[in-house]
């Protein structure tokens, strides 16, 4: 998968409905849902691939925050910052589905220990190495409160301390001590995930 949007038939399906047909579950969004679409796909769905590390897992979520838009559009108060409103929820839905992973791995690493620890893996020792710090820096965002991972997920994806206190509605001042916390956490949770898989 890349970054380019989904395929045709997405954007079909998700059209907004024309004045002609009466659905009281229609997007109040008009017209400008596709340009919003347009606009902010490829930085969401940057943000999701960082964060659960499969493409077309992150190309899922990505439809699913627009389809959350498509849905119900955020308040007037928050409809300012639709950027930030959109950021906030791809984040909250990558949590969730790595959280989610963290619970299915563990049930399928029970299941099937055996014939893991028998496979033999052909790539070279750098590949499994960057691999298993991935999967161990996963692992310690799910244990981390969900402010505190979505502040290191929002600096790590390369936004400015000004927009990360918009979207996270803190002050831009108080940014730089939350997130001197949020990563000393993660340290600590990174460590101890790291001290358990031994």
């Amino acid at each position: 998968m890349n970054e380019s949007l989904p395929q045709e038939r997405v954007l079909v399906a998700m059209k907004v409905r024309g004045p002609a047909e009466d659905d009281s579950q229609a997007a109040p969004l008009a017209g400008s849902f596709d340009e919003l679409f347009q606009a902010h796909w490829g930085r969401i769905y940057r943000l999701l691939v960082r964060l659960v590390g499969d493409p077309a897992e992150a190309e899922d979520l990505a439809l699913e925050t627009f389809y959350r838009l498509y849905q119900k559009r955020p308040a007037d108060g928050e409809g300012s910052n639709l950027g930030g409103w959109l950021h906030r929820v791809a984040t909250n839905l990558g949590l969730h589905s790595i959280r989610s992973f963290q619970r299915r791995q563990l049930y399928e690493l029970q299941a099937g220990k055996g014939f893991l620890e028998e496979l033999q893996r052909d790539h070279p020792a750098e590949i499994q190495a960057a691999d298993e710090d991935r999967r161990l820096a996963r692992l310690a965002l799910a244990r981390m409160s969900q402010k505190q991972a979505e502040l290191l997920i929002l600096r790590y994806s390369g936004l400015a301390y000004k927009e990360i206190a918009a979207v996270l509605r803190l002050s831009p001042s108080s940014i730089g001590p939350l997130l001197v916390r949020a990563e000393r956490e993660f340290e600590k949770q990174y460590r101890a995930v790291d001290q358990e898989d031994v």
